[in-house]
């Protein structure tokens, strides 16, 4: 388990232990990963650079450049003047093309930094990309293998800021989404207030209680099937 600046090994046995807690009075299981982020989003500095050097020439008509017009004053012949013509209008060009490269590479750079990309990428495409690798951790860490499909895995991913809650087909059939906003809103409002081991174990616990009236614990027939601790996972 890798050390993580949010988790503290005091607020990870704190979420271990609302975990035990919560699945002692259900059959379902509870999963608790917190990532650093979910993508490295690369296309973000990308796109911004392309799209602000597409406005290189129009930056240059804007300040008052345009292709230089020959003086046909004096002796000039017409194969000279459409020789100087063609000059003007390649060196033009080719002022354009070298500012559209150093608005690429500049804007390039700029949105690279990890507070600016955060910023400037769409915030769907942060959804789009929390929820994909919710749904890769909750196939990899095998909640779709308990035994009656009663796992639930609660994924927070740091750098998007956004949380996610994915429950198994066993507890989806059953219960509906919206149900599971309070155990979400728990969450998020601990994390915001910088106390993460809280907002886990208010959200386990509401979690607890949903599967708990839903689908109460066994005597002597409620095995743990899935890891008790926070899962933390690095930014590769």
């Amino acid at each position: 388990m890798a050390d993580n600046p949010l988790m503290t090994p005091s607020d990870v046995a704190a979420i271990q232990a609302a975990v035990r807690e919560a699945e002692a009075r259900t059959t379902g299981e509870i999963y608790c990963v917190v990532a650093d982020d979910s993508s490295d989003y690369f296309e973000t500095p990308l796109a911004w650079a392309a799209g602000v050097a597409l406005l290189g020439p129009a930056l240059l008509l804007l300040a008052g450049v345009h292709p230089g017009v020959p003086d046909l004053g004096g002796e000039w012949t017409a194969a000279q003047a459409v020789q100087a013509a063609d000059a003007a209008a390649r060196d033009t060009l080719m002022g354009a093309i070298l500012l559209q490269l150093a608005l690429f590479v500049a804007t390039a750079l700029v949105v690279s930094l990890g507070p600016v990309r955060r910023l400037l990428t769409p915030r769907a495409l942060k959804r789009e990309r929390v929820r994909r690798e919710a749904q890769a951790q909750f196939l990899g860490k095998n909640l779709h293998a308990t035994r009656e499909r009663t796992g639930v895995l609660i994924y927070v991913s740091l750098w998007e800021h956004m949380a996610e809650l994915i429950a198994d087909e066993g507890i989806a059939s059953q219960v509906e989404p919206q149900v599971w906003d309070r155990c979400m809103a728990a969450l998020t409002a601990g994390l915001k207030r910088g106390e993460p081991a809280a907002g886990f174990a208010a959200a386990v616990g509401l979690c607890g209680d949903i599967l708990a009236e839903r689908f109460p614990a066994r005597p002597g027939d409620n095995p743990n099937e899935l890891p008790d601790t926070v899962i933390l996972l690095p930014r590769d």
